[in-house]
């Protein structure tokens, strides 16, 4: 028998300031989960969106470089800056002016990415291969190869579905994992 003054106790307070945040947690749960979900349905509209966003950035980071033409201190940095930004605003402007070239390009970025991470987690798993668990990263690696080696074969034409599906299932997981919490 444990004793009363040893055991834990549980403490219920009031606190004001996070009464509506549970709301907000689950609605924004919900909202993923039907983004992620309706991304998944319809690829394609969401790679496209995913293009645009990546249009818009883009044209953000080239007004942010030109404005830091300005803030340099020698004449060489104002010229690499106004380069700089004028390389992303003509990027910005091409992925709004070619959606879908520019999404065949963030796709075969992607597999560039994974085939990446793929080598990473490979090195990762010769480090920790006699730990426990380890078995995972190495099941992770080769399902990384995987996907980033059937882009690369299927290039073009997963374009239209690759980049909407994986930010759909990533929607819809935190969504998920939102609501659970």
């Amino acid at each position: 028998m444990t004793n009363p003054q040893h055991a834990p106790q549980t403490f219920y307070e009031h606190i004001p300031e996070l009464h509506g945040t549970g709301l907000y947690f689950i609605a924004t749960g919900v909202a993923f989960v039907l983004l992620g979900t309706m991304a998944i349905v319809a690829p394609l509209v969401a790679g496209l969106a995913v293009t645009t966003l990546v249009g818009w950035l883009l044209m953000a980071g080239g007004v942010m470089h030109g404005v830091n033409a300005f803030r340099s201190d020698s004449v060489t940095r104002a010229v690499c800056q106004v380069l700089i930004g004028a390389f992303y605003v003509t990027a910005g402007l091409y992925f709004f002016a070619h959606p879908l070239i520019a999404l065949g390009t963030l796709t075969i970025a992607l597999a560039f990415v994974l085939l990446v991470e793929a080598g990473m987690d490979l090195v990762a798993w010769f480090a920790t291969r006699g730990e426990d668990g380890s078995g995972w990263l190495l099941l992770n690696t080769v399902a990384t190869f995987a996907f980033s080696t059937a882009i690369w074969l299927q290039w073009p034409s997963v374009s239209t579905w690759a980049i909407g599906t994986l930010v759909g299932a990533k929607l819809l997981i935190s969504g998920i994992s939102r609501l659970m919490t």
